[in-house]
């Protein structure tokens, strides 16, 4: 049975869970009937929006002694609460569906959701640069919270790991709003607030880091450093473990400074975008990037492939598994402007400056500037990715030098004029890793449902991530859509572009935007190459047919593309005459339809 999307009607309907169990409608409690009732109507939001089965209701219901009649009794339950519901005019709230029952919850009628959203909304006004707004995000959450989530409902063991779960989340963004007041300024306010939470919580180590930060800002030097070291006691006594090296070396820091005010330099800094929940694949590359930038590697790694390819997500994915290599911090930030057009060296610099917490003013000079930047990284290990590169000028000045610290860049070109660096080839999905993703948006049931349309879609997506990520989504909102009839539109040369379109995510937008970027010389080879058929590999004859000129002069035509990331070349080594290029599928059709938009005709053949 397909789902419709709930639309919240305006009867101000308020779910809670972040506390005790309460539904209001129009202001209103409604009564909640008893335990076991209230246990069902508990788990459904829990997670909402999400089927639960009638053996988890069960479970929490009666945990390992279910009764014969455990099922028909769920059933009373759910129908009870739905009755509830349809007397407070909610009557389309919970539905039966193959996977079980469904409550359909929008994000502000649940306090848990709500949650949720303001905490990723301030992470990324934090991961963005901007503390003050992170801030103002994550007391907006904060203030959801109550007491205890359920607990008079945690003598159910399932419910009650669901509420830990969400008492983490908590503790998280308590630390993150600490991190964030204390890049603004404000040590006292910390200082006052996160003595309760250590003392709930005396192993977190990012809370003894705010908390000594605060103290010692504020003057109070001793407690700040006893702080450490009753952690430091604790750790040992009960794991046999030291503090991590980031507290440690805060912890030098404070005893060197003295009664001296410490620096935002002083806390670590993860200014990471989230890692992909379902990042899928890459292996091999991940390997590669890893070794290469740990210490004993090469520190310097650039992970190439064309507009779309998934390069981004890629090293954000592994820069999150680098924490203990890199305690000084890690920090992104992209090297062109929201138009695609290239940043100034000294914009970048600037930015990095402020995301790092390297203390004074940069120098006007960008040379010298660039020294200054090199030398705070040389004394430090700190991880700087350097996202979409433009050439090699606008990241030579960024790269650390000597010391322990490393970069990850991503690129449309190889940027071979950088000798030092190592590169990885960014390939497309290998059909399985492409329908595996699929699978991941969609839900592995609808996936089952009719995996042979699912593997034409990843076919008629050339493969290419973002693509199958577009696709995913469309399909996600459209759930009525049966993925064999989207297999057909997506397959259609002439649709394929317009189909591939999510919200603010568009494959012909990111296309445009790196054909924008392409010299005239080689968009025109590109459009040439476009006429050739679509979804083939093709021999350096081929492109020499399609150029108008000689093998030889092909050839070099050819390299120069593999060069900017618009064409493949050939996985193994082989004779370049013997070889066979490749021009992505969805990259073929928008040169073909500049191309088409140019000569005003159509060109398409099989």
């Amino acid at each position: 049975m397909q789902v419709p999307a709930y639309e919240p009607q305006p009867c101000g309907v308020r779910f809670a869970v972040l506390g005790p169990l309460s539904v209001e409608v129009g202001g209103r409690p409604l009564p909640l009937g008893p335990i076991k009732q209230r246990l069902v109507l508990a788990m459904l939001l829990l997670h909402a929006n999400t089927p639960v089965s009638v053996d988890r209701l069960t479970e929490a219901v009666w945990q390992d002694e279910p009764p014969r009649t455990a099922r028909k009794n769920v059933q009373q339950y759910v129908w009870a609460v739905r009755r509830m519901l349809c007397e407070a005019g909610e009557a389309d709230r919970l539905a039966h569906v193959s996977g079980g029952y469904l409550l359909r919850v929008a994000e502000p009628e649940l306090d848990s959701l709500r949650f949720r959203a303001l905490a990723r909304a301030g992470r990324e006004a934090g991961d963005g640069g901007d503390p003050a707004e992170a801030a103002r995000l994550f007391r907006q959450a904060l203030r959801l919270w109550h007491t205890a989530p359920l607990a008079d409902l945690c003598g159910s063991e399932p419910v009650r790991e669901e509420a830990d779960r969400l008492a983490e989340r908590c503790v998280g963004v308590q630390e993150d709003w600490a991190e964030a007041e204390l890049a603004l300024g404000n040590a006292r306010e910390v200082a006052e607030a996160v003595g309760d939470l250590v003392d709930r919580y005396p192993l977190r180590e990012r809370l003894r880091a705010a908390q000594m930060t605060a103290l010692h800002r504020t003057g109070r030097q001793t407690e700040a450093l006893a702080v450490y070291d009753g952690l430091r006691q604790l750790l040992a006594r009960e794991l046999g473990l030291d503090p991590s090296p980031a507290l440690q070396r805060l912890y030098r820091s404070i005893l060197a400074r003295g009664a001296g005010p410490a620096t935002a330099a002083e806390v670590p800094r993860t200014l990471l975008p989230p890692d992909d929940a379902d990042f899928t694949g890459r292996q091999q590359q991940i390997g590669e990037l890893l070794g290469t930038v740990r210490p004993g590697g090469g520190r310097i790694a650039v992970a190439v492939g064309p507009a779309g390819i998934g390069k981004t997500a890629l090293v954000v994915h592994v820069a999150h598994r680098l924490g203990e290599d890199f305690p000084d911090g890690r920090v992104l930030v992209a090297l062109r402007d929201e138009h695609g057009a290239p940043r100034p060296t000294a914009a970048v610099l600037t930015e990095l400056a402020r995301l790092t917490g390297l203390p004074g003013p940069l120098l006007d000079d960008p040379g010298l500037a660039a020294a200054r930047w090199r030398a705070w990284l040389a004394d430090r290990r700190v991880l700087v990715i350097l996202d979409d590169v433009p050439d090699e000028a606008a990241v030579r000045p960024l790269l650390p030098g000597a010391g322990g610290s490393a970069a990850l860049v991503t690129s449309r070109t190889s940027l071979a004029g950088l000798a030092s660096a190592y590169r990885v080839n960014v390939p497309l999905y290998s059909q399985a890793e492409a329908v595996e993703l699929l699978g991941r948006i969609i839900g592995a049931h609808r996936l089952r449902g009719d995996r042979v349309a699912a593997e034409r879609i990843a076919a008629a997506t050339g493969l290419l991530p973002l693509a199958v990520r577009v696709s995913g989504q469309r399909l996600a909102v459209l759930r009525h859509l049966p993925l064999g009839e989207y297999a057909d539109r997506v397959a259609e040369p002439r649709a394929a572009l317009d189909e591939l379109a999510a919200g603010d995510l568009s494959v012909r937008e990111r296309l445009a935007g790196g054909w924008r970027d392409l010299p005239e010389s080689v968009r025109t080879a590109v459009g040439r190459l476009g006429r050739l058929p679509v979804s083939r590999p093709f021999t350096v004859d081929d492109a020499a047919e399609a150029f108008g000129c000689g093998p030889g002069s092909a050839l070099r035509q050819l390299e120069a593309l593999i060069d900017t990331g618009v064409v493949l070349s050939p996985a193994d080594e082989v004779s370049a005459h013997a070889a066979l290029y490749n021009l992505p599928r969805l990259a073929h059709l928008y040169a073909r339809e500049v191309a088409e938009a140019q000569v005003g005709q159509r060109i398409y053949r099989p």
